[in-house]
């Protein structure tokens, strides 16, 4: 049974970072839209996961986009970030919601609506650390502040997509 579990995971993460290296990491959209769904599969990882783990994994999902996009640590950088503050930001939205050991904080569970509300907290820790971390300077702060809302959108968009598309229905 652990085994399904830890091989979902696997080719998630393997499907994720493809679409994110293949397809959106050649994408730029208006000069601001830049989508980052390969954070998806840290939202998705089961939500009585120690810290510990996800924060490891979160770093290997990071460098491993930061070996394919030629980013040094940006990305390891920006989703270490956004998972330290994960089991906070799911102790706030969901803190009635009991998640036995290997529930994922999903649509199926949380809701739709309470699934993008925490998408779209996570999607903006990840972009704000990513997109300044990016441009390490103040000069061009409206610019940076545009690109973080505007791809945080276009992400969010692009993981309520997948997830619908992806998730199971309830009957």
């Amino acid at each position: 049974l652990m085994n399904n579990g830890i091989g979902k995971h696997i080719v998630r993460f393997v499907l994720l970072v493809l679409l994110q290296v293949l397809v959106l990491n050649n994408m730029n959209l208006g000069g601001y839209i830049n989508p980052y769904v390969y954070i998806l599969f840290i939202l998705l990882l089961p939500a009585g996961m120690n810290k510990s783990g996800v924060l490891i994994l979160a770093f290997l999902t990071g460098i491993t986009i930061d070996v394919f996009g030629n980013t040094p640590g940006l990305h390891a950088a920006a989703t270490v970030f956004m998972a330290y503050f994960r089991p906070s930001i799911l102790k706030l939205f969901f803190q009635n919601l009991e998640f036995s050991g290997n529930e994922e904080p999903g649509p199926s569970k949380v809701g739709l609506g309470g699934f993008f509300k925490y998408s779209l907290i996570m999607v903006f820790l990840h972009h704000s650390v990513l997109f300044s971390l990016e441009v390490l300077s103040l000069t061009n702060m409206l610019f940076t502040l545009y690109s973080i809302l505007l791809s945080t959108l276009f992400t969010t968009f692009l993981i309520m997509i997948i997830v619908m598309f992806f998730s199971k229905r309830k009957t």
